[in-house]
């Protein structure tokens, strides 16, 4: 059986089984909850909890993610060497969710001391993350070598990564909340999203032990050339800018989640649902936009309809709180299209070099995607940190929020709205340099 593909002269490729869609997908539990996560909880455990400055805590946050800036073009070098790239799936997940639940369990209470164990303990369970991310990304390229199959993969793992941010994004604040809050209830948090990247990561492992690959053997003599290919490859270049710019904004988003709705309206749980709520019910809607308009537009269209609605959210201190859910429900259906099509569209770049060169290299082109985003995703909180800072927020070490004056309140808005809005907006504009390497 093959689909049908709606982009000429492409190939029509032989249909995944529901049961690889679905394994695979169930990765996305643990790149939601790791992705989302600590970018909303860490930021404010640091100044609402450990007491840590904001401009101190924004660049704790940010050195343990740039450092995998590094590691993850290495993790996609072992990975291509090794050819199986699912016990790196078994081995760096179950150490990734130990090493979670451990950034929250640090024997010290506050201050410098609570500030550096976060940062060495969240820059191990990074390195873990880097070998288990690496690998996963890399896997679509290799399940198929269909234009559609790879936006139906897309879909489903995307679906999977809504839930993932819906369930770790809503519960985990719900699970602070509702274990005493403070030092003990960030513990029971990590410990809940540890065992949800348990889940994800033995979901994923045993989910596609049947599933066929097409690999290439050769592989590049060095690391060194590889990623001068990488860099020659035009509309991966192209892309991965655009992918760092956007992980910047959605990054600034998320880290300020928990300001936002302790300092302008609603809960972070409410947030979330209805961030992530509406993406998933929107999913087919997604797959029949990237059927009539093709991958590049229909990102375009995914990435401005955030922006818009990131825009619409400077006017939540005047509306009620339903029109604010719905606004981000709006800005959630948005986010959902700009994921589904970005990552749909690097394994076509992937394939496009293998097919080129005959050489197996996907796991240094998700090396270097990862990379990025890992680098675009701490850069987010950083520059959210950077602008409470400037706009005079005052850190607490009592487990709860401080009273903002009118200036840091509206250094939350902004930083919430605007950023976002103008960085995942303008990049865009990159996709006028994009060839679609598909047709």
């Amino acid at each position: 059986m093959a689909t049908a593909d709606p982009s000429p002269g492409v190939r029509a490729a032989a249909a995944l089984p529901r049961r690889t869609l679905a394994g695979y997908s169930l990765g996305s539990l643990v790149t939601g909850a790791f992705g989302t996560v600590p970018g909303l909880l860490l930021l404010p455990y640091l100044t609402d909890t450990s007491g840590v400055a904001a401009g101190v805590a924004g660049l704790l946050v940010l050195l343990p993610k740039a450092w995998d800036v590094l590691v993850n073009p290495i993790a996609g070098r072992i990975s291509d060497r090794r050819g199986d790239r699912r016990p790196f799936l078994l081995v760096a997940g179950l150490l990734l969710a130990v090493l979670f639940a451990a950034i929250f369990a640090g024997p010290v209470r506050s201050g410098a001391g609570a500030g550096a164990y976060v940062a060495v303990s969240f820059l191990a369970a990074a390195t873990a993350y880097a070998f288990f991310q690496v690998p996963y990304v890399a896997m679509p390229a290799e399940l198929t070598d269909g234009y559609a199959e790879r936006t139906r993969l897309m879909t489903w793992r995307v679906a999977v990564l809504a839930f993932a941010i819906l369930v770790s994004g809503a519960l985990a604040p719900l699970v602070v909340e509702q274990t005493g809050g403070g030092l003990v209830g960030h513990r029971w948090a990590g410990v809940f999203v540890g065992a949800l990247i348990a889940v994800g990561t033995l979901g994923v492992y045993f989910g596609t032990r049947h599933a066929e690959t097409r690999t290439v053997p050769a592989v590049e003599p060095g690391l060194r050339a590889q990623l001068r290919l990488a860099a020659a490859n035009g509309p991966f270049r192209v892309l991965l800018l655009l992918w760092i710019v956007q992980a910047v904004g959605i990054g600034t988003m998320l880290a300020g989640v928990q300001y936002f709705a302790d300092h302008v309206v609603g809960s972070a749980t409410v947030l979330f649902a209805a961030f992530v709520g509406p993406a998933l019910l929107v999913m087919p809607l997604w797959t029949r936009v990237g059927a009539r308009l093709g991958k590049p537009r229909s990102l375009a269209a995914g990435s401005l309809l955030f922006a818009a609605g990131a825009l619409a959210l400077l006017s939540a201190p005047a509306l009620p709180p339903v029109a604010v859910y719905l606004i981000v429900a709006v800005i959630g259906v948005g986010y959902a299209g700009q994921q589904v099509f970005a990552l749909a569209m690097l394994p076509d770049c992937i394939a496009h070099e293998t097919a080129r060169t005959g050489r197996r290299q996907a796991g240094v082109f998700t090396g270097l995607w990862t990379a990025g985003e890992t680098l675009g995703l701490a850069l987010g909180p950083g520059l959210y940190a950077s602008i409470l800072q400037l706009f005079g927020y005052v850190s607490s070490s009592t487990g709860e929020a401080a009273t903002q004056d009118g200036t840091a309140r509206l250094g939350v808005l902004l930083g919430f709205t605007v950023v976002p809005a103008v960085l995942v907006g303008a990049a865009v504009a990159l996709l006028g340099a994009y060839r679609d390497v598909s047709r």
